[in-house]
């Protein structure tokens, strides 16, 4: 079955050459992932794209953090992916650790499914985590 996109990132698959993604449902997730973790500028011919979700590493965990981050991936999917309709976001700091988790439910009412992102951001680190 011929692939809708290569996976990212790039790996060796020994039956297509490189990893495909071969529906729209995986397709849609990795583009939103791509979405979430692009900071602004770092796409060359479009520099509003992305929402940067590494710029809120270094930011004090308040609830105008929270209502910023929320209303700026809202905007980022309805511009780009507006075909997503955003269920439900949950972010959640871990006590003082500097850790944050997100979670965005999502669906495609065109294609008929729905699923989740979960990210975790670490201040210690500067790392995110995506699944």
């Amino acid at each position: 079955m011929p692939g809708l996109a290569p996976r990212l990132p790039l790996e060796k698959d020994p039956e297509d050459g490189f990893g495909l993604l071969k529906t729209y449902a995986a397709l849609v997730k990795q583009n939103f992932k791509n979405l979430l973790l692009t900071a602004p500028g770092e796409r060359m011919m479009d520099p509003n794209f992305g929402v940067g979700l590494r710029n809120f590493l270094f930011e004090n965990f308040t609830s105008s953090t929270y209502s910023e981050l929320e209303s700026r991936i809202g905007e980022q999917a309805m511009q780009y992916m507006p075909f997503l309709e955003l269920q439900e976001l949950n972010i959640t700091p871990v006590g003082d650790s500097q850790i944050l988790h997100l979670t965005i439910e999502y669906s495609v009412p065109s294609l008929g499914f729905a699923d989740r992102i979960s990210l975790s951001s670490s201040l210690r680190n500067n790392e995110i985590t995506a699944i």
